[in-house]
């Protein structure tokens, strides 16, 4: 199986986390900052993108994927250059009692894509991720994996076969729809829920930090429940119910439900 490991990087040539963690990771920035990525990074696999493909970060995603599948790749993963490392819970060695957390090494990492890539296969879906939570409390033991829930954009695998392209309306909230996208189209996806991702999301500068700030969170969150509806994106009411109408908007991470029957 061809397995294609990527990150698009924009603006942070000294801040690509996750080569720390994934030397092997293929880095895509802008033709005009490829020198300093690749003087701040000498080892690393950097590639050069045509102009006005950058700045975008669903237009770059899009790109990765035409020319990854083009290319032959059989899985296309596509992470976030903050990402510092997967891991997951184990039952503490010592006490045996609680969760102690074990990061999966770049070793065991393409062992994984494989295996997870089959299996989504097998169940007919083109996308697969892991649980975007870390912490124990959401390890859920007894469903180890899910078919329609939300997969994060830190860590987004894609299958050979694959029909969705990101909407480059949305890109702050490009995940959201991606997972929407799917379910519609192939009414199935994969989340490992065993597995988590650790990234600095809207940290560093650079990357989406170059245009996210409110104004645009909201413009987004609107085009985002336009697009799918009010019955599917909803606010994070949380324990409130009124939160929705007397909410200070400071987070527009939606809750998406999901009208289709799965794990």
């Amino acid at each position: 199986m061809k397995i294609s490991i990527n990150a698009p990087s924009y603006r942070r040539p000294y801040g690509v986390k996750t080569l720390k963690y994934l030397p092997y990771c293929r880095v895509w920035v802008d033709c005009g900052e490829y020198e300093e990525y690749k003087k701040a990074n000498p080892d690393a696999e950097i590639i050069s993108c045509p102009k006005g493909v950058q700045g975008n970060l669903c237009r770059i995603r899009n790109y990765i994927l035409k020319q990854e599948f083009g290319r032959g790749m059989d899985v296309v993963l596509i992470i976030d250059d903050d990402l510092s490392y997967i891991g997951r819970f184990e039952a503490d060695p010592v006490t045996h009692f609680g969760y102690k957390e074990r990061i999966i090494t770049a070793e065991e990492l393409p062992t994984i894509l494989e295996k997870y890539s089959i299996m989504a296969q097998d169940l007919g879906a083109k996308f697969w991720g892991l649980n975007c939570v870390k912490d124990a409390r959401a390890y859920r033991q007894n469903a180890p994996f899910s078919t329609n829930k939300y997969i994060g954009g830190p860590f987004q695998c894609f299958l050979k076969g694959n029909r969705c392209l990101y909407d480059e309306r949305l890109p702050l909230k490009e995940d959201y729809d991606m997972t929407l996208q799917q379910l519609n189209l192939e009414r199935v996806v994969l989340r490992v829920n065993y597995l988590h991702y650790s990234c600095d999301q809207s940290v560093q500068p650079g990357g989406c930090a170059t245009y996210r700030n409110r104004e645009r969170e909201a413009q987004q969150f609107a085009l985002l429940r336009q697009k799918w509806g009010g019955r599917i994106v909803h606010f994070d009411a949380g324990s409130n119910p009124r939160r929705e109408v007397v909410r200070n908007y400071d987070d527009y991470n939606p809750i998406i439900k999901i009208p289709i029957r799965g794990v």
